[in-house]
């Protein structure tokens, strides 16, 4: 959690200047989670069942029984934007075709439509510009 849910909470705060906790986190309470039986924390399909029933004495249920809803982070948006000559200098064809480790074609098309809004490319892209930024990081 640290290196992944609790940097994104943290960022996501900060960028609409939000303070948060995370008071679940907290070693007495772990301590205290870790000794309960497991009947007080799951009954039939309800986990977390003994903080769900103090919640429900300060939080309306609506907002206790409701599906996960994650957040994502714009990468495609932004690769179409602000990120967008950064990325165009990575997947560039001759580059792509010196290095030698990528066929460019292939890129370069999927490229063009994620950037023509054809089709989001953005997890296979991502990979792509990460290898080749840590590759110029190398040194090479």
């Amino acid at each position: 959690m640290p290196d992944d849910i609790l940097c994104k909470v943290d960022r996501a705060a900060m960028g609409v200047s939000l303070e948060t906790r995370v008071p679940l986190l907290h070693q007495d309470i772990i301590t205290l989670a870790w000794r309960l039986p497991l009947h007080m924390k799951k009954r039939g399909n309800s986990s977390k069942w003994l903080l769900r029933q103090v919640l429900y004495d300060y939080v309306p249920k609506e907002l206790i029984e409701r599906p996960k809803a994650g957040f994502g982070i714009p990468v495609g948006k932004w690769l179409r934007t602000e990120l967008r000559d950064w990325a165009e200098q990575l997947l560039c064809e001759q580059r792509l075709e010196q290095e030698g480790f990528f066929h460019p074609q292939p890129i370069r098309t999927m490229w063009q439509e994620h950037l023509s809004g054809i089709r989001d490319w953005t997890p296979k892209l991502w990979t792509i510009l990460m290898f080749q930024e840590w590759w110029a990081a190398q040194g090479r």
